[in-house]
């Protein structure tokens, strides 16, 4: 089968391999408009379900993942000089550094990848059997059919801007700081060697308030830094990335009634987005990859297989697209309660998009006691070696810290 993917992100590249991995005849062309190395935003986040599907369709690009990435441990929610603790722990990668363990594993598998040419300057797409769109969010794939695939956008109320900053966290960290316009916050953690992701996000009103909507880029940057003095440690947040400053935005809720339509296949971005404070984009984006490649080898018919995947996807994706918005329309109310008692600010955060059990608050406030947390840490540490052994990896695996 001649396979186009119109976009060189995870959900792209991880296609590729996933598909020329069960199928070696698959000619597999992927178009990428940036030069190879540039990417968009800092680091990535992740969790145990993606490792477990990596290590089940490709140990290869697994095993280097979890090489090159990061472990934090525990959720540190701060105001001022108050500290909250959560439980929970994940892992973090640098964005360009997933894109090239993927681009050099799928070379190495036979698939041609083409940098620097727009997907509507490829010749490849009118001679393809199947044309994979995985062009992102503003993908021009799924608008120029956006009524076959049923696509709909709703536009969120807060503003977020994606940076990096040379703070060190070694673990997730949420920082709230009130303002004379109001309430901002970040959300931190580790991404590459001294270099930590930090996204900014605050309602429009403290956005337009301290003059962010006016200012220019280096005076932006410094009314950041100034705002989050004490969270940063003094440290300075980057914005450069490509030689582009970053911009400020609104997140954007793409969805769609179908992740098909003729010889199409839609995927990450292209076919949904989750809320940025889910963490699950990029996991979610290659897990696409995987069922479409899984479909494609089930099904020898491509309408069959295209008809399994979106069905599968779109039941499977339910769920958390649900909690996504949940969660950010709490984020984009939250200013109102920010104030309260920061443990019980914590405790909201932690359980803003599923039922409380009937011990969750109990046992909140006792893992604000050192002694606590560091036995709930311990069981966290546990049950991340359980699932590592469980998917086979190496018995001392490494672990990379900021």
């Amino acid at each position: 089968m001649r396979i186009v993917c119109a976009g060189g992100g995870p959900a792209g590249l991880y296609f590729a391999i996933c598909a020329k991995r069960r199928d070696a005849g698959h000619e597999i062309a992927v178009v990428e408009r940036d030069p190879r190395g540039a990417t968009y935003g800092w680091g990535v986040g992740y969790w145990d379900d993606l490792l477990d599907v990596m290590y089940r369709h490709d140990r290869v690009s697994a095993q280097k993942l979890r090489a090159a990435s990061f472990v934090w441990q525990g959720r540190k929610v701060v105001r001022g000089e108050q500290a909250a603790y959560l439980g929970g722990s994940g892992y973090s990668v640098n964005r360009s550094t997933l894109l090239e363990i993927l681009t050099e594993r799928a070379e190495e598998l036979g698939v041609e990848i083409r940098h620097e040419i727009a997907a509507a300057d490829h010749d490849g797409f009118s001679a393809a059997d199947l044309i994979v769109a995985a062009d992102g969010s503003r993908s021009q794939i799924r608008t120029a059919h956006a009524e076959s695939f049923g696509s709909r956008t709703r536009t969120g109320r807060n503003r977020f801007i994606w940076l990096g900053t040379e703070q060190r966290f070694k673990q997730m960290v949420i920082a709230m700081e009130q303002t004379d316009a109001g309430w901002m916050w970040f959300y931190g953690y580790p991404s590459a060697p001294g270099i930590s992701t930090c996204v900014v996000e605050c309602p429009p009103e403290t956005w337009t308030g301290l003059g962010l909507d006016s200012a220019n880029h280096e005076d932006g940057v410094r009314i950041l830094e100034s705002v989050f003095r004490k969270a940063l440690g003094g440290n300075s947040l980057i914005s450069s990335d490509r030689g582009r400053p970053a911009q400020w935005a609104q997140y954007v809720e793409t969805s769609n009634e179908t992740f098909h339509h003729a010889n199409i296949a839609l995927v990450g971005d292209a076919a949904h987005t989750v809320h940025f404070t889910m963490g699950s984009g990029t996991g979610l984006a290659m897990m696409d990859a995987c069922e479409l490649a899984a479909s494609l080898h089930r099904r020898p018919a491509l309408s069959d297989a295209l008809e399994r995947y979106s069905r599968k996807r779109r039941s499977a994706l339910h769920r958390v697209a649900a909690a996504g918005r949940t969660s950010m329309m709490w984020f984009e109310n939250a200013d109102n309660s920010f104030g309260d008692d920061v443990v019980d600010v914590a405790y909201a955060l932690a359980w803003r998009y599923h039922p409380e059990e009937p011990w969750g608050y109990a046992s909140h406030r006792a893992a604000q006691f050192p002694i606590v947390r560091h036995g709930r840490d311990r069981y966290d540490h546990a049950r991340r070696w359980y699932l590592a052994r469980r998917r086979g990896e190496p018995l001392l695996p490494p672990t990379r810290r900021s």
